[in-house]
């Protein structure tokens, strides 16, 4: 909860950060390289999940990775706070980013340690998982937005290192009752003989990208590109590493392929729905009618309807799937719902396309956002709980991290898509995007039977 609670709080102003002008306490930056950051940031957030998973799965095991991962968003938090214009939006981000997608996987890995492979819980528990979640994601940008809008910028990224302090401390007290020894060895350990190998590859990556840097070839406005790549040839090359491995067996490595066609439909969803940081953001900005009762509300705060829903609803689908037990939709059926629900969505847009200043109405907005949470119930909490279930024995916390790859893969392309949003025609941008969501879903309806069936005795 609150390490959601410090990266929504963070997020939800990110984007009116890089775009408002200094006069405003922004960095004035165009809009275009401001959409290109943040779909970069979520890209290398879900990113860094692989690195995190390799190291809980060969050095530290899930547990401890977890802990220092949450550390190190906490000094990104500060270094957002503290550190002026653009270095600090480096260095936090960068921490952020790391710490996020560690944390990320390695929750997911501690969580699904504590159910049974068969055990039909473990749906319903993820999506109890969710809704902690997302009690920090409604209130992290209630609070910064608010922040934002009378002290600054930075006293919003400062309450954001706090509550992340906060969860810290919480956790620190209370991890030895409630996770045990789940997690808490490696279950590949690296031997110690190839460590030093490791160790090279990872300096000689960070001078890489430091020269990089350095010389122009991470311009702003392209960095939601090369993430989208660098994200594409992280997963072809971590399929590749799990089915070579001669530590799967058969049906493990079945069970790996038909991950493949969910791995595409996922990111589709999230090329969509994080899209809520991005075009949205500048939406709410610009187009959303935000004024109640004479009160202007907040763009931030917008990034807090769909927590709200998912408050709500989390417990209905959690109640929903238990009592429903081995009848309920197979997972590819729910990803099918998730992706059309997402396009149905995107579509909603359209009627006020092409509008001016305060032309959309807060109820509508609040419509589309409710699409967004029925879809992400039916695919986001679905999609973690099934990644524990298909993963390899060897690779369990890495399958994880091909789940938030796929994440990954769409974070990023929410930011490349961005590119080609003109508020000034935006039928096109919704329709096609609407269209290609509900074409994907029609597709994973349609290999249903093929991915249960290569599940081999999972739904």
């Amino acid at each position: 909860m609150w390490e959601r609670f410090s990266f929504y709080g963070m997020q939800a102003i990110l984007a009116f950060y890089l775009y408002y002008s200094v006069t405003k306490g922004g960095l004035g930056l165009p809009e275009a390289a401001a959409v290109s950051i943040v779909g970069a940031y979520g890209g290398l957030v879900y990113l860094s999940a692989v690195l995190g998973a390799w190291v809980a799965d060969r050095l530290l095991g899930s547990e401890r990775t977890l802990f220092y991962g949450a550390v190190l968003i906490m000094f990104g938090h500060i270094a957002l706070a503290v550190l002026p214009g653009l270095i600090g939006v480096g260095v936090g981000l960068i921490c952020v980013a790391l710490g996020s997608g560690t944390l990320k996987a390695t929750t997911s890995s501690v969580l699904g340690e504590m159910y049974a492979l068969g055990d039909n819980r473990r749906d319903a528990g993820f999506s109890i998982y969710y809704m902690g979640v997302n009690l920090g994601a409604l209130v992290g940008p209630l609070l910064t937005g608010w922040l934002w809008g009378e002290r600054g910028f930075h006293w919003g990224f400062g309450a954001a290192a706090i509550g992340m302090a906060c969860g810290l401390i919480q956790y620190a007290l209370l991890r030895r009752r409630t996770i045990g020894n789940v997690g808490k060895a490696p279950t590949n350990p690296l031997p110690a003989n190839q460590r030093s190998r490791y160790l090279g590859i990872a300096v000689a990556a960070v001078l890489v990208i430091a020269g990089a840097a350095k010389f122009g070839l991470l311009p702003a406005a392209r960095l939601s590109n090369i993430v989208t790549a660098l994200t594409l040839i992280t997963a072809v090359a971590l399929f590749a590493v799990i089915l070579s491995s001669k530590n799967i067996t058969a049906d493990e490595r079945s069970r790996v392929i038909s991950f493949i066609p969910m791995f595409l439909a996922s990111a589709t969803f999230w090329s969509l729905f994080q899209q809520q940081f991005t075009v949205i953001a500048l939406y709410a900005d610009k187009r959303l009618n935000r004024t109640i009762l004479g009160w202007e509300m907040s763009p931030a705060w917008v990034n807090s309807i769909n927590p709200v829903f998912i408050i709500i609803f989390a417990g209905v689908f959690a109640a929903m799937w238990t009592a429903m037990g081995s009848r309920q939709p197979s997972t590819p059926l729910k990803f099918a719902s998730g992706t059309f629900l997402m396009g149905a969505a995107f579509l909603l847009f359209i009627p006020y396309a092409n509008g001016g200043a305060n032309s959309t109405p807060l109820l509508w907005i609040v419509l589309i956002l409710f699409l967004f949470t029925m879809a992400e119930l039916c695919l986001s909490p679905v999609g973690q709980s099934l990644a524990t279930k298909l993963a390899p024995k060897a690779f369990h916390t890495q399958m994880i991290a091909l789940f938030f790859l796929s994440v990954a893969l769409g974070s990023s392309m929410a930011g490349t898509l961005a590119g080609f949003y003109n508020p000034n025609n935006e039928v096109p941008y919704f329709l096609f995007l609407g269209i290609a969501s509900i074409v994907v879903a029609a597709v994973m309806a349609v290999l249903n039977r093929w991915i249960v069936k290569m599940m081999r005795g999972l739904r």
